[in-house]
C-alpha cells in the first residue's frame, strides 16, 4: 500500500509539472500570436508606404525625398527580417514547449496506468487471500464433521 501513496505522490507531483508545461505552452502560444500581429503590422505597413509612394510615381519628387523613401523602405525591410527571425525563434521554443508537455502528459498517462495496474492487482490479491481463507474455512467444517462422524461410529 506505501508503494501505492508514493505513486500517488509521484502523480500529484507530475501532474503539476505538466500543468506548469500547459501555462508555458500557452505563454508560448501568446507570444508567436503578438510575433505574429507585430509582423502583420510591418507588413501591411509596408504596403501602405508603396500605396503612398506609388500615387506619387507621376509627380515629381525630389531626389532627397526619394533617398529617404528607399532608406526608410530598407529599415521596414530589414526590421521584418529581424521579426522572421524571432518567429522562427517563437516557433521553436514553442515547439519544445509542447513536447515537453507531451513528454509530461506522458509521464501522469503512464503514473496512471501503474496505479490501476497495482489496484488491480491488490484487488486481485485481496479476492484470492478471501477465497483462501473461505476455501480453508470449509475444508475445516469438512473435516470436523467427518471427524465428528468418524467419532460418533467409534
Amino acid at each position: 500500500m506505501s508503494s501505492l501513496n508514493a505513486l500517488m505522490v509521484a502523480i500529484d507531483a507530475a501532474s503539476r509539472k505538466r500543468d506548469e508545461s500547459r501555462q508555458v505552452v500557452q505563454e508560448r502560444q501568446r507570444a508567436q500570436q503578438a510575433g505574429q500581429a507585430q509582423m502583420d503590422q510591418l507588413q501591411s505597413y509596408v504596403q501602405e508606404m508603396q500605396r503612398r509612394w506609388g500615387a506619387h510615381e507621376n509627380q515629381s519628387v525630389q531626389p532627397e525625398v526619394m533617398f529617404h523613401q528607399y532608406q526608410f523602405m530598407d529599415r521596414l525591410q530589414h526590421a521584418i527580417g529581424l521579426q522572421q527571425r524571432v518567429m522562427a525563434d517563437l516557433a521553436i521554443r514553442l515547439e519544445t514547449a509542447q513536447k515537453a508537455l507531451m513528454a509530461c502528459e506522458l509521464r501522469v498517462s503512464s503514473l496512471r496506468k501503474v496505479v490501476e495496474v497495482r489496484r488491480r492487482d491488490l484487488a486481485l490479491a485481496q479476492m484470492r487471500r478471501e477465497q483462501k481463507e473461505t476455501d480453508d474455512r470449509a475444508a475445516l467444517q469438512f473435516f470436523r464433521r467427518s471427524f465428528g462422524l468418524q467419532l460418533q461410529e467409534a
